[in-house]
């Protein structure tokens, strides 16, 4: 089905009203949907529906959200049987603190997912998880003055205890003192150090646990977190390098270039590219740099480069695109700044307005339906030295 143009004024063709009356109408030729080849929707019957999987496809031939939330299946479901498709998922807001880790650490025990680009926050509150603890429902009738003078954090309906961020630094100590002073320190680094740590050392029966970075150590999935200074981990080295100066030891040293270096020698070693993104913000923004990156280093650096972006994009994400920021700009914005393959040229996307807690675990545990009754291939990626 083709749009006609609109005769210009002064120009009008007789349509069957009056020339000359503006705002008038047309006497319009009905189409047939079917002969317009339009995709019929189709009602949602919960009597066929018989695991997570009949239900999300179904949502998909419905409307709104639904439908978002049934086309990213399909999205992400390619870029985990694309055998050449690296995945990066980036990861804001508060989603360990949700209790959303294991969500995360089953993409990666599954291959799915190839590399992380988090906050130092949500990094931080999982390996609380990963060490055992736990976090708590809020009882409203607490107010925070009462939970600050407790020891509680506050992450809108649920507690972070003090004590908790204590063991974190417990973990961050024991990994600062196995740490080269002469080895420039960055966050790649710095959370496979801790996976290491997490998945070497001998724990209680309590602490042997799952987590983000001990599944990402155990499966070489590197994990970047670009605003590093901005975390419960960023304290922690601040804090160890004045402690450092008070034994008259040599500072360590923290190159957040490394990061950026690698991940895009990472992202260059591959044939495709997804990104799987939880919220927005900085990890967002930074792996979507990747393209432009490049970009900039062939035309202004003369280096002879692939021009890289990606082909997949899968975003969860409830911000709206009209307050202007990076979080809620839809990925066809993106392909203006050269971050990612058009449509037309064969990218693939899907954008679901919805909380992550809801998104996240349905989608996901979709796919991997999918994934059992037809197991994808082994992935030919790889990762930089």
């Amino acid at each position: 089905m083709k749009h006609k143009n609109v005769a210009k004024r002064g120009h009008e063709k007789d349509s069957g009203h009056h020339k000359g009356d503006e705002g008038a109408g047309i006497d319009r030729k009905l189409h047939d949907p079917v002969a317009d080849r339009l995709i019929p929707l189709e009602p949602l019957d919960l009597g066929k529906i018989q695991s997570i999987d009949d239900l999300v496809r179904a949502m998909s031939k419905t409307a709104f959200t639904g439908r978002q939330l049934g086309e990213a299946a399909d999205v992400l479901e390619a870029m985990a049987r694309d055998q050449e498709c690296f995945v990066v998922m980036t990861l804001a807001g508060a989603m360990t603190v949700a209790k959303q880790g294991l969500v995360i650490a089953e993409l990666i025990d599954r291959g799915i997912v190839n590399a992380i680009v988090s906050t130092g926050a949500l990094m931080a509150h999982g390996l609380v998880e990963a060490t055992g603890r736990s976090h708590f429902r809020h009882n409203p009738e607490l107010s925070d003055e009462e939970l600050y003078e407790a020891g509680y954090n506050r992450v809108y309906d649920t507690l972070e205890p003090e004590q908790n961020l204590d063991d974190v630094e417990r973990v961050m100590h024991a990994v600062f003192g196995g740490w080269d002073s002469d080895e420039v320190m960055c966050s790649y680094k710095l959370n496979r150090a801790i996976g290491a740590h997490l998945a070497k050392r001998e724990l209680t029966k309590r602490e042997k646990e799952r987590g983000i970075l001990k599944s990402a150590y155990e499966k070489n999935v590197p994990v970047f977190v670009p605003a590093f200074s901005d975390s419960e981990l960023g304290l922690d080295y601040a804090l160890t390098n004045r402690e450092r100066d008070k034994k008259g030891k040599p500072r360590f040293r923290f190159d957040p270039f490394e990061d950026l270096e690698y991940f895009a020698a990472t992202l260059l070693a591959q044939k495709r590219l997804g990104i799987f993104t939880i919220g927005g913000g900085v990890p967002r923004n930074w792996s979507q740099q990747f393209g432009p990156f490049i970009e900039l280093r062939h035309r202004r650096g003369g280096e002879d480069l692939p021009l890289k972006r990606y082909h997949y994009g899968l975003r969860i994400c409830p911000e709206p695109v009209y307050w202007g920021g990076l979080s809620g700009s839809p990925y066809s914005e993106a392909v203006s700044w050269g971050k990612f393959v058009p449509p037309a040229e064969g990218g693939k996307f899907g954008e679901v307005f919805v909380d992550a807690t809801v998104g996240l675990p349905i989608i996901v545990a979709a796919v991997l339906e999918r994934l059992k009754k037809k197991p994808a291939g082994k992935k030919t990626i790889q990762v930089a030295n």
